[in-house]
């Protein structure tokens, strides 16, 4: 069948218009072509379970970075959003890497355009640049050393006490930072749609519900929620803590996938999302996470596309921050 301009102008964009057939077996064929292709398939937290299951890794942005630096895969497949996938380009700047949808960004990346985050960064000459990995390719050219949530307080306190820093983009983890450590990081105002549409009111309620309840919190939630939390701490934290935890129920403040792994590890315990202050949904989900499925996964791994693509010269300067996170990291 001859394609119309629309098909062929989306595929230009990495877009793959294809119907599949209802019987086919879409695990199976994954695996397939996995296999074929020498692919690794790494899944962050924050997708859909049927796509954890399937991954060859499924973490947080720390964990999916250590996992892309040492793959000896051909072809890695991004089940995540457009940043993670960049990272791992930048890291495997020789191996084909993939996502089943470009349209799968971050707000939190977003709210940093690397022109502006410049001029930003202009007004502090004598501050270095420390980046939360939730930030575009471009962003990261302009830092000293790249971060995660699981190890952003390392990362900051293996500057020296005095040296002046800027902490970008996410203001609740640089200002969470900030109160742990004493420093006085320069914040970017940026952050996290999911991480910043809790409701301190409706978590107070469900608290008095379920007062058998601990609640725990990711350091992307404002100050007020975090306040309340037992526990603060990125997505394998979290995860951790409920294993270890002698509660038997949890509320958890983070994106909802998380809860498909807590419920794997502890069927035993019960967890509940926090809630937003959204009176139509009871939790708060990642639309962007959510644009992943297994009939896209499909889709990219058949066709090889969506591919990310990143110039050698943003490569060669955003690998500097990111290599000397994973030294720092060991």
């Amino acid at each position: 069948m001859e394609k119309t301009l629309v098909q062929e102008m989306l595929e230009e964009k990495g877009f793959i218009d294809e119907k599949i057939d209802p019987q086919l077996k879409l695990v199976d064929e994954i695996n397939r072509l996995k296999k074929e292709k020498n692919a690794v398939i790494l899944s962050h937290f924050y997708v859909e379970g049927e796509l954890q299951d399937i991954a060859d890794y499924v973490g947080d942005s720390l964990g999916l970075a250590q996992e892309a630096a040492k793959t000896d895969a051909d072809m890695i497949v991004f089940v995540g959003v457009h940043f993670m996938a960049e990272t791992a380009k930048i890291i495997n700047p020789s191996k084909k890497v993939i996502l089943p949808d470009l349209k799968a960004g971050c707000s939190l990346a977003e709210s940093a355009p690397a022109e502006k985050f410049a001029a930003f960064k202009a007004k502090y000459p004598d501050h270095k640049v420390i980046s939360y990995i939730n930030c575009t390719a471009d962003l990261k050219t302009m830092t000293d050393v790249v971060c995660t949530s699981s190890n952003a307080e390392k990362i900051v306190q293996s500057f020296p006490a005095d040296e002046k820093l800027i902490f970008a983009p996410d203001k609740n983890l640089g200002n969470y930072i900030n109160s742990i450590t004493g420093r006085s990081m320069v914040l970017w105002d940026g952050a996290c749609m999911v991480h910043e549409e809790y409701s301190v009111e409706k978590i107070i309620d469900l608290m008095d519900q379920h007062p058998d309840a601990e609640f725990i919190a990711h350091p992307e939630c404002e100050q007020p929620v975090l306040l309340l939390a037992k526990h603060i701490g990125s997505t394998t934290s979290l995860l951790n803590y409920v294993q270890k935890s002698d509660a038997k129920k949890f509320i958890v403040a983070t994106e909802s996938g998380i809860l498909h792994q807590m419920n794997k590890s502890c069927p035993d315990k019960i967890f509940i999302p926090a809630p937003s202050n959204d009176s139509t949904c009871a939790c708060n989900d990642c639309s962007y996470m959510k644009l992943n499925n297994l009939q896209k996964l499909y889709i990219c791994m058949k066709h090889e596309q969506p591919e990310v693509i990143l110039s050698d010269e943003v490569i060669e300067k955003a690998q500097v921050p990111i290599i000397r996170m994973l030294e720092i990291s060991k």
